[in-house]
């Protein structure tokens, strides 16, 4: 799975004299199809329960918990990641360092399930997917995943929404609903891919990139990409980036970068080195593009796994 997280933004804390508990203090904003939850916890304390009658996506602001979620082994949740959990599941949740001084701030957006329902059958009636039996629908197996910039960027807007006073804010929050639903299951849809699950045969999402992570070195373009999925390149070009979010340009410089980052935990390896055989021409470009991802530069990437 791709390590690059991109932050929804924090909200501000809760007054010291408003705050009811100090372990998920809850502030609740209503609105017609939704209900944003916001906790701050700022005391240390372990297997906190909760459960809602809807589906939740919930995201991390500030601090760490630790999740228990069905039958699965814990995991650490941190900031720029998020998890769904369908309606009547209950989590147990750790705060190992929750405190007045570094409290865990999170986000439960409850979304009712008609308006899911509502909204999946106006994808499957207005946008299909290619394929027979091809349908949009959230994968619940899959519910756990970093954020890319879009969902970032969706979620912040949704906490917007539902805390405006404003009279259309009913609106906004519904197309806003609409746009996050789309992202979370994009994002799934790349988690799968990349992390080799099973996936429908009479897709060509999956052929066409594993074909891209095989070939990276080569000089692959979008007419030789849409004659293996056999559609044109402008049908292939819409069917990718609904698929995934993303065109199959931005997918392939993903993929070059993941590999990049694989080749440089190798301490022998020369930076120019990583750049040919990630498939990158021009080194210049490769160093320019790795900042932009990862924040730094390769070099400074490959001295983080050097002892």
């Amino acid at each position: 799975m791709n390590n690059q997280r991109f932050l929804v933004n924090p909200l501000q804390l809760s007054q010291e004299k408003s705050l009811k508990t100090l372990v998920e203090n809850r502030t609740i904003y209503n609105l017609n199809h939704c209900e944003l939850n916001l906790f701050e916890t700022y005391e240390s304390t372990q297997k906190v329960p909760l459960k809602f009658n809807d589906l939740v996506v919930t995201s991390m602001l500030r601090g760490k918990k630790i999740m228990h979620l069905f039958d699965d082994p814990e995991f650490v949740y941190l900031p720029g990641e998020t998890v769904i959990v369908p309606s009547n599941v209950e989590m147990k949740i750790d705060f190992p360092e929750a405190s007045k001084n570094n409290p865990t701030q999170c986000l439960a957006l409850a979304i009712d399930q008609d308006k899911i329902a509502e909204i999946l059958n106006f994808l499957n009636q207005q946008y299909p997917k290619e394929g027979s039996n091809m349908y949009w629908q959230l994968n619940y197996q899959n519910y756990f995943f970093y954020n890319n910039i879009e969902m970032a960027a969706t979620i912040n807007k949704l906490i917007k929404e539902c805390m405006s006073t404003s009279i259309t804010k009913d609106i906004f929050a519904d197309l806003t609903l609409k746009e996050l639903l789309i992202r979370i299951i994009q994002t799934q849809t790349v988690k799968s891919l990349d992390e080799g699950k099973p996936f429908e045969d009479n897709n060509p999402i999956k052929e066409v990139t594993e074909y891209i992570k095989q070939n990276l070195k080569e000089n692959i373009n979008l007419k030789s990409l849409s004659e293996k999925a056999c559609m044109s390149t402008t049908s292939f070009y819409r069917f990718f980036k609904r698929e995934l979010g993303m065109s199959p340009i931005e997918y392939i410089l993903n993929e070059k970068i993941k590999c990049a980052k694989n080749l440089l935990r190798n301490p022998t390896l020369q930076i120019n080195e990583v750049c040919y055989l990630a498939g990158f021409e021009d080194a210049n470009y490769f160093i320019r593009l790795f900042k932009k991802y990862e924040g730094i530069t390769p070099k400074q990437y490959q001295l983080l796994y050097i002892n």
